[in-house]
């Protein structure tokens, strides 16, 4: 990438905004699939604990920008696409700890879905909660059933994306821009969920590749 971090990397909400808003390509690269699938499938034939953490806790040490070359260009329908946007999820939860646990307990109150029980994050949702709920989430991935990390990773944007737009509502009248912000981060929130599911799906018919 053409700009230089200090590694790991610490990018504001506009940021995370934006890896949600571009436009993925309609071709994806080959080198995405063959490193998400030699990922994936190497860890999970062997689910050494060890490399597990290690993979779970990857941006902490390494930045974003890594898994972004990579990934973050692939089609939102792909097992790349689909490790691209969980890591994410979790990268925005550990820079905002406080404000995410914010947002996704907002979410929790407003939900009238099974979502929040989808997600599996202990209520309230606090800091550690919502950060103890992100690892947990990445790391089935590479344990258990693929599919349900997934749909819980799915499950986790549309709590955030509910706890946004209940925000936004409140503070339309008072603070209309930092509403404008969370309306449309609701709505990249809400499209990445939707994504999310959809992996989940084709994963379970065998047609995630």
């Amino acid at each position: 990438m053409a700009e230089e971090f200090h590694k790991p990397t610490l990018f504001a909400g506009n940021r995370f905004e934006g890896y949600l808003g571009g436009d993925d390509p309609a071709d994806v690269s080959r080198v995405a699939h063959e490193t998400a699938n030699a990922l994936l499938s190497r860890v999970r034939e062997n689910p050494d604990p060890q490399v597990i953490e290690r993979l779970v806790a990857y941006t902490d040490e390494n930045g974003v920008d890594a898994i972004a070359e990579l990934w973050a260009n692939a089609s939102p329908r792909s097992l790349p696409g689909a490790l691209w946007r969980i890591y994410l999820l979790r990268v925005l939860v550990k820079q905002d700890p406080h404000g995410t646990s914010l947002l996704y307990q907002r979410g929790v109150d407003v939900a009238t879905t099974i979502d929040p029980l989808i997600a599996g994050g202990q209520t309230p949702t606090g800091p550690d909660e919502i950060t103890a709920l992100a690892d947990t989430i990445l790391r089935g991935l590479f344990i258990g059933d693929f599919s349900i990390a997934l749909d819980r990773a799915g499950a986790f944007g549309r709590v955030m994306s509910a706890g946004c737009t209940s925000v936004a509502d409140d503070m339309d009248a008072a603070h209309p821009e930092r509403s404008t912000e969370l309306t449309a981060r609701a709505l990249r929130l809400h499209q990445l969920a939707a994504e999310l599911s959809a992996c989940a799906r084709l994963w379970r018919s065998g047609s995630l590749d």
